[in-house]
Order: C-alpha cells, then structure tokens, then sequence
C-alpha cells in the first residue's frame, strides 16, 4: 500500500480557536499558558483528523502561531538585536514582536508568498546563525507520544535564505555555507529522535533563477553528514522545476516532492528513463492543494497505477502543496448552495481523495469502485449543469471592442479633476476601511443569525458611517471614506452579491496571522444584478463638503482571492468581473461620486512564477481593470490600491492601468519600494504608504515627514499623495486615530516647507 504524507495542514482551528486564544494574548501575555495549551490541543486534534483520514507520516513543524518563515528564523537564531531586549530570542514576547512590532519597535517586513495569498514575515540574515530546535522537537515528541510517525517539515536553507534579506555584503553563497552546519545539527537531533524523514521545503526551486549550485549542493552534503538513518525529503511545490530540474535531482536528499497540478509536465519524471534517482522515493502531489473543485479519480488512479508499476513502493502521494491555503472541511457548511456543494472539496475532502487513491492502489480498481462511480456522477453533473452560463454575460463580452479599454489621456483628466476636486498639495486620505469593533462584529453576526431586522442593522451601518464622516473631518483628512462597516471582507462582500459567485459560512483560510479570509466559489459566469455600495457611499458623500472616494475590489484581487472554476480561463472570469464593476462605478459616478477607488492588491500575487508566464498575465490584468475604470467621465478620478508585494518588474504594467492615482505599502519596507519608481518616472499620482497598519505602533510625525520627503526626492511633489499603507479595519480606534493625526500633522508640515520654497 503506499504511503500517504502532505507537505502542510490548516492550523487555525476549525473554529478559529488559534485566532481568538493569540488575540486574548496579546491583550494579557500572562495567558501564555493558554495559548501553549490551545497549540497543543490543535496540533493533536489535526495529527489524529489526518490519521484518521489515512496519513501515514503527519507534518510536524507546519503548525505556527504566526507564520513558518518566521519560525524558521527563531529555528536558526535569525533574530534582529533590537528585539533581544524582549526576552529570550524563542520566546513568545519576541517573536511577537519580529512579526507585529510594538509602541517601540517596528515589525519585519511582510510580504506575500510566493503567488499566494499567504503573507510571511520576512527574515532578516546578518550572517550569524544558532540553533533553537526545542520548540520543534517538543512537537516531535508530541507526535510520538501520540504513536504517530512524525515528518518534520521545515523551510529548506536555499528558499529561506532566497526570501530573506540578506545584510549588505553578506552573499547568497556565504550565508548557504554558514547556516547549512545549523540545519545539520538540527537534522543530527531529529535523527536522535528517532525520525524517520524531514522535509525542507525548497519551492524557490521551481523560480526561473538557477540556484548557486556548487554552493547549495555543498550546503546539502553537509547537512546530512550527521543524518543516520533520517533521510531527507526535497519537496517542491507551485510550479514545474523546470530548468532546475537537473540540479534538483542531483542533490543528495531521499526523495522529492513534485506538485503536479501547477506542473504537470513533471508527470513525466514518473516513467521509465524519466531521470529520478533509481533510490529516490516521490511524493506525486496529485490533489489541487490550492483550489476546491473535486479531482476525477478515475484518470487519476489510471496515471498513478502506471507509476506504481514502475516504481512500486518508492511512489507515494499527497497533496500538491500544503493544505494552508484551503478551508478545514466543506462538511461544516450546511448553508452553502447543496448543488455547488458537491463540486467542492477543503482539506479534510481533499485527504477523503487521496485515501481512496491508496486504497485503488493497493487494491486495484474494483476496490473503490462505488467512490469512482459517486466522483464520475458528481463530475458529470457539474459539467451539465446550467448554472455554469449565462448566456447574457457572454453574448456582451463578446461584443467589447477597444473603447471599452480607454479613457482620455491623464493630462486631460488632471486639469479637469483639479478643478472638480480642489485638493492642496499633498492630499491626505486613508486607504478605505475604518477598525471594525467588537459592537460592530457582533450587530453584524446578529444580523447574520437572524436575531435583529435589515433596519435595525442598517440603522447601526448608517450611524457609524455618520460618525467616521465626523472623524475624519476633525481629524483634517483631505479626501474621506466611508469606512466599510457594512463589508465583513473586500472580497467576500461583492461575492455575496454576484451572480455566479457564493460565499462561504465557515471556509476560513489564513491570510496572515491572525487575518483569516473566506475565499468565494467562483462556479460560473459573473454578473451584477443591481449596485452594491452605492447606498453606503453616496450616504457618507451626503454628510460632506470633501470628496469621499467610493470603494470597489478590483477584478483581478476578486478572481486571485476566489477559487475560481475551470471552465474558463482566468482571463475569461476577470473580464466578467470587470464588466460587473464596470457597472458599479457608472452608478456611483451618476450618484454623485468624484473618486472611486478600485483596490488590486493582488495584482502582483496572480504574476506567474516563471518569465514565460508573465506577459500575457499582464496583458489580461492590465485589461481587465480599465474595463472596470473606463466607463466614467474624465473628471471622475481612479484610484488602486497595492500592498506587500514587489513591483520593481512589474512598473510598467502598473502604469498601463492608467490609474489616476495608486497607492502602495511602502513603511515595512523602509522606502525601499521607492527604488521602482526611482528607476521608472511613474506618469500619475501615487502614495507611498507612511506608516504600518499593521502594528500596534504610533509613528512619530518626524518619522513621517522623512518618508514624505524621501518620496518627494524621487517622485513628483504634485503627484505625491499622503496615505497609511492598508486598511484600517484590524487596527483600533486608540492606534489608529492618533496614527493618522500625525499623518495629517506630517504632511501639513511638509506642504507647507514645500510651499515655501
């Protein structure tokens, strides 16, 4: 029978307990006891669901308080000395601190991973390293004590030293040599645990930059000097190896994982003469770990009854990636349309899967012969459903044609929105939402749960627009927002409202932290059926004199944070998308709406991971937000909205979006975002993010003012806006006010420097 491992599991709780026990400590870190005893109960709770489903080997290790990147740099004593202070470098207080900050100290820089929406906090590499593995190695003995066969599952040297910052100076190659006697002595213990594999998880190999070979395939065969009878797993994940193929197969590892959903070219390292080592086992990643329509198991126990025959028990099976990026279990939502139910599989469907995969293995065809009969009749169903088209929506695609792509030029728009909307130099504004309180959160739930009226609710969503409108104003911002109260997510509120799209009741999946999100089921074409926020937004526009921006989702963040359905192409749905929101700004530009913002964080996320991929994701995005922006008037101004992520090779296309105004996080990262724009003269109004949102802290106005001026330094003064670099919605009112009032403060400061001179 073969073996069944997985490269990761959700960890959050199915009732988001990691959630609310963090949060409870950080408001009392003497509740430490609490949390420690919650992880320990989650961790055995998910070992024994994995278990039960069929695992084999359980990861240990992909359990985290915060982020696994960010454990990994406690692992190898990757700790800054300015948060030493804090405690010991493996305790709670300063890991807490490297991931949020506090009132003194500023957080690492977050950024996504890799083409997800999964944020890691990255490490910073002054080249020193030491181990502390007690935490990792409890969690072994936790799994052993259990009589479960542990995997430990850890960030490999060359991924995690790839996705850091390295110290100026500090090379790729010397870092590789000095920490890979780290990751030996922590490979030496594990095998002292008696550990059978572990795993490092090296999916930077799948990027088109080749690996500093010499160097890593040294750092490898010093890493398992001391391995005994452990062996390693090399596991990859999110793309084809491709032109690293080679080398990755030279490694002296035990094995390779391979994701064969997002490379499926990798099927053919599975057959004869194919190149995988002839002592090499390979964990064929054969369900979508990223994605949530049901796999055909048929076609797939026919490939992989194929490759048994050649490899025999050397093959084993999994997931294609971690199970992070997919809910805990579709049985929990009882709400959700029956139909499209039965398409779907979350993390413990997707386990369902592959257990019946080992059982067709083991036992040939005719040992699951009702499951694939059950599987065959739900995919079959799905494909002749009417749900899928709307004939209506197709037939208007179908006739775009280049104007629906244009506005006119920014030169002609800038002198008319100058005139319309009467900003000063260096207009304040935030990104969108406002903190969402406790008050807040529970009305909505009430609501939700049927124990208060529409009016009763909309009464409380109108009362805090009102009182965020008042804020705003004492507080001198220069363009105002509404505050999204009514939206529980950016995404999952126009899902709700979409034809063709449904959200989730419990399909909780970690963005960072403790940000969780429910991703919406994209299962067929996309329309609008009426407007979504004009009410709220001509409401707060009706209460002021300023402009207050209308806030809409962009096409391609609604497509990247959905599991969209494969009987399009991605490029198909975005445009279905944008023609809805195309029709959503139209309407508030008629109800009297000056600015309209159409957030794309994450434009830069859905970028291929190879070059090959780039251009016509590009082309697609690019069209796919001026088809949701072009349909006002030249006085109506554009906004966007991006966060954590790198845009140095992807600055033109930004600008292609033709935009009005962008803003971008640009605070974690200490200017360094600037440098895009130092080397590309951006064309339209843009705001660099002057502060984290993200932190509890409140930067002083002097540390504005510099980043203000560094802005002006490289990009044009009358373009420059002023802005927090997120939404406020996770942050309180005690953080967040005082924060934007030295916001404003900073930027009166230096408008009226830049006046003067």
């Amino acid at each position: 029978m073969p073996t069944l491992t997985l490269p990761g599991y959700p960890r959050i709780g199915q009732d988001r307990e990691l959630k609310r026990a963090t949060e409870r400590y950080w408001k009392d870190p003497s509740l430490e006891g609490e949390l420690l005893s919650i992880a320990r109960d989650l961790r055995e709770r998910h070992w024994r669901r994995q278990v039960e489903l069929g695992i084999d080997l359980v990861a240990v290790g992909d359990f985290s308080f915060y982020d696994t990147m960010l454990d990994a740099s406690v692992l190898f004593g990757c700790v800054p000395d300015r948060y030493r202070a804090l405690g010991r470098p493996d305790s709670l207080a300063v890991y807490f601190a490297m991931a949020r900050g506090t009132k003194d100290l500023a957080a690492l820089e977050m950024t996504k991973w890799f083409d997800t929406n999964y944020h890691y906090i990255v490490p910073e590499i002054d080249g020193r390293f030491e181990l502390h593995a007690e935490n990792l190695l409890a969690q072994v003995r936790e799994a052993r004590s259990l009589k479960l066969r542990p995997k430990p599952v850890v960030p490999g040297p060359y991924t995690f030293l790839k996705l850091a910052k390295l110290a100026p100076g500090l090379a790729l190659e010397d870092a590789l040599e000095r920490i890979a006697p780290i990751y030996g002595e922590l490979i030496a213990r594990l095998a002292g645990e008696g550990v059978e594999w572990v795993a490092l998880d090296e999916p930077a190999l799948v990027l088109d930059d080749p690996p500093p070979a010499d160097a890593l395939r040294r750092a490898y065969d010093t890493m398992g000097s001391g391995a005994g009878n452990l062996r390693i797993l090399l596991q990859t994940y999110f793309e084809d190896l491709g032109t690293n193929r080679e080398f990755a197969l030279s490694l002296p590892v035990g094995g390779i994982g391979l994701d064969l959903i997002r490379g499926p070219r990798q099927w053919e390292l599975l057959v004869p003469d194919g190149g995988l080592p002839s002592d090499w086992i390979v964990v064929a990643g054969v369900v979508d770990g990223r994605n949530v329509w049901r796999s055909d198991l048929a076609d797939l126990l026919e490939r992989l009854s194929m490759v048994q025959g050649r490899l025999g028990e050397r093959l084993w099976i999994g997931p294609s990636c971690s199970l992070l990026h997919l809910p805990y279990t579709v049985a929990a939502e009882m709400n959700l349309d029956p139909e499209v139910r039965d398409w779907i599989c979350f993390a413990e469907e997707r386990l369902l899967e592959l257990s019946i995969l080992k059982r067709g293995l083991a036992g040939g065809r005719a040992a699951i012969e009702a499951e694939l009969a059950i599987n065959r009749k739900i995919l079959d169903a799905r494909q002749r459903s009417e749900r899928f088209q709307d004939s209506a929506v197709r037939q208007r695609q179908s006739k775009l044609d280049e104007s629906d792509y244009t506005r006119a030029p920014f030169e002609e728009r800038r002198a008319v929105q100058r005139v319309e909307l009467g900003l000063p130099l260096l207009p304040t504004t935030t990104i969108g939402s406002f903190p969402q309180t406790v008050e807040l959160r529970s009305i909505r739930n009430r609501y939700r749960s049927g124990k208060i009226r529409r009016n009763e609710y909309q009464n409380f969503i109108d009362a805090s627009i009102g009182e965020v409108i008042r804020v705003q104003e004492q507080i001198g911002l220069d363009v105002l927002v509404h505050g999204e109260f009514e939206r529980s997510d950016m995404v999952e509120y126009f899902a709700e409202q979409m034809h063709g799209m449904l959200a989730t009741s419990n399909g909780w999946v970690q963005s960072y932290g403790t940000r969780y999100v429910r991703p919406p089921l994209i299962y067929g074409d996309v329309s609008r059926p009426k407007a979504m926020t004009v009410r709220e937004s001509a409401l707060a526009q009706s209460l002021t004199k300023k402009p207050v921006k209308g806030m809409l989702t962009g096409p391609v963040t609604i497509l990247n944070w959905s599991f969209p359905h494969t009987g399009l192409t991605r490029e198909e749905i975005a445009t279905q998308i944008a023609l809805a929101l195309r029709d959503e700004t139209v309407d508030l530009e008629a109800a009297g709406i000056r600015i309209i913002q159409i957030d794309e964080p994450a434009f830069r996320e859905g970028l291929p991971l190879r070059a090959s991929g780039r251009s016509p994701y590009l082309r697609w995005a690019v069209r796919a937000f001026r088809l949701a922006s072009s349909g006002v008037r030249p006085s109506t101004q554009i906004h966007s909205h991006m966060c954590y992520s790198d845009f140095n090779e992807i600055i033109d296309s930004i600008a292609a979006m033709d935009a009005d105004v962008i803003s971008i996080e640009n605070s974690r990262s200490a200017g360094e975002l600037l440098h895009a724009f130092d080397r590309f003269q951006y064309p339209r109004g843009i705001g660099p993010g002057i502060y984290d949102v993200h932190s509890e802290r409140v930067p002083p106005v002097a540390e504005m003012v510099d980043l203000i001026h560094r802005s002006g330094r490289i990009l044009p003064r009358d373009l420059l806006w002023v802005n927090p670099d997120c939404g406020l919605k996770t942050r309180r009112d005690e953080e967040a006010l005082p924060s934007l009032r030295n916001m404003v403060a900073a930027a009166r400061q230096v408008r009226a420097s830049w006046s003067g001179s």
